[in-house]
């Protein structure tokens, strides 16, 4: 194991070459299973154990993929990217899975303050929830706010709910999509939907694909394709970007540590930039960075297991199981009711819901790997993908991108020294 170590160490081609196995491997397994093993989960328990033997601890940053590249960089792109993605006609036709979203959320919180306290030391429990309902913004402001008060398990469970929780996201996700999935191919199949081409956007009058994209007149005229290189197509995500960034320092002027969160503007932008033609839809997959960029991020998140050693996850286990389990079958619940009135799916209530414990990409990873394990051909599975990840893609900029950090906020003072 040590030599291997050394060798990791010695060399990035190594490195990476470890890193790309490993996310082989998962990747292998989720389509042997046909995604009921999702290959997030399996890359995830693939890392832990690489940390508890041979990986070096700063294996992610060896291979060249560690901050900023992984971090700050590929989350700006990847976000920006988001926006491009989603359409303000897109937001308003998910307004139902905003609302269930956020009635989710309300149901884990209600359920893990109401039961929780019984069980579990109340520190742990307001240090663990925002991180439960989001992601590393809301655990690292829990960390940090625990950490003041000297409150350092309550600190490690913070992280450790971030790294965590989505072992218990990515399979019922699965389940859930692949369910909502079948349903929707039954439909297709028998010919309720008619069966055309492609085209990205969904006619919510008729429920078809529609066979023509509405033409609309932009303020910023389109750059010609001759022109238009992957190199003119990054900078123009870097602009989109780089302001984010600005606008969050201004806020923090007078907001402090409250200051809005780049990547939450950055998504705005990233419409905004889109309906005014600056940025094009789907740019990365336009650009054919989109893959490459994916991996580089997921590397960075799966890099967050590098501190969840045996000894601390043992310390630490019996309260953040209890948490997770009280907060997810609230979350469930309350989801599943509110699908009831809006007349949402079950499962799609649910699996928009379940987002806020892992966010992007891996909602995006899930349903892209649960279209392609039940679709026969590259129709069924666009149009499996056209129902389902745009409602993941909102579900989780609700939850982990705004809504958590905004809890962490209202949480941070409830700690007791």
């Amino acid at each position: 194991m040590e030599q291997l170590t050394a060798l990791i160490v010695a060399s990035p081609i190594v490195a990476m070459l470890v890193l790309c196995i490993t996310y082989g491997i998962g990747d292998f397994i989720g389509t042997l299973t046909k995604a009921w093993i999702p290959s997030v989960f399996v890359v995830a328990v693939l890392f832990l154990l690489g940390y508890w033997t041979f990986f070096p601890k700063d294996i992610v940053a060896l291979a060249g993929m560690g901050a900023p590249l992984g971090g700050t960089l590929a989350i700006m792109i990847c976000i920006t990217h988001m926006g491009t993605s989603i359409s303000l006609d897109e937001l308003k036709k998910q307004w139902k899975i905003i609302v269930i979203c956020l009635a989710g959320l309300a149901g884990m919180i209600a359920a893990c303050l109401l039961i929780c306290p019984h069980f579990v030391d109340f520190n742990y429990i307001i240090s663990g929830l925002p991180p439960l309902t989001g992601g590393i913004v809301a655990a690292t402001m829990m960390q940090e706010a625990a950490q003041n008060l000297g409150l350092e398990r309550a600190a490690v469970l913070a992280i450790c709910m971030y790294v965590c929780q989505g072992f218990a996201g990515y399979p019922l996700t699965a389940i859930m999509l692949k369910r909502e999935g079948r349903n929707l191919l039954k439909d297709y199949r028998s010919g309720k939907v008619k069966k055309v081409a492609h085209t990205g956007e969904i006619d919510e009058v008729n429920g078809k694909f529609a066979t023509e994209t509405k033409k609309r007149k932009k303020l910023i005229p389109d750059i010609p394709n001759k022109y238009y290189s992957t190199a003119v197509s990054l900078a123009t995500i870097l602009v989109v970007a780089y302001l984010s960034s600005l606008i969050s320092t201004w806020t923090g002027t007078f907001m402090g540590v409250y200051a809005i969160n780049q990547a939450v503007i950055a998504l705005i932008l990233g419409i905004a930039a889109t309906e005014l033609g600056f940025l094009r839809p789907n740019v990365l997959k336009e650009n054919g960075c989109f893959n490459f960029i994916m991996f580089i991020l997921m590397m960075y998140v799966f890099s967050g297991l590098n501190s969840a050693t045996p000894a601390l996850l043992l310390e630490i286990l019996g309260p953040l199981v209890f948490i997770i389990v009280v907060g997810v079958a609230g979350m469930c619940i309350v989801a599943t009711i509110a699908g009831k009135i809006l007349k949402v799916s079950t499962y799609m209530a649910i699996a928009t819901s379940l987002t806020a414990l892992y966010g992007f990409p891996p909602n995006y990873v899930l349903t892209d790997e649960a279209s392609k394990a039940l679709a026969s051909n590259e129709d069924e599975k666009n149009y499996l993908m056209d129902n389902m990840l745009p409602q993941m893609i909102v579900g989780g900029f609700v939850t982990v991108t705004i809504t958590s950090v905004i809890i962490a906020s209202v949480f941070i003072p409830m700690l007791r020294a």
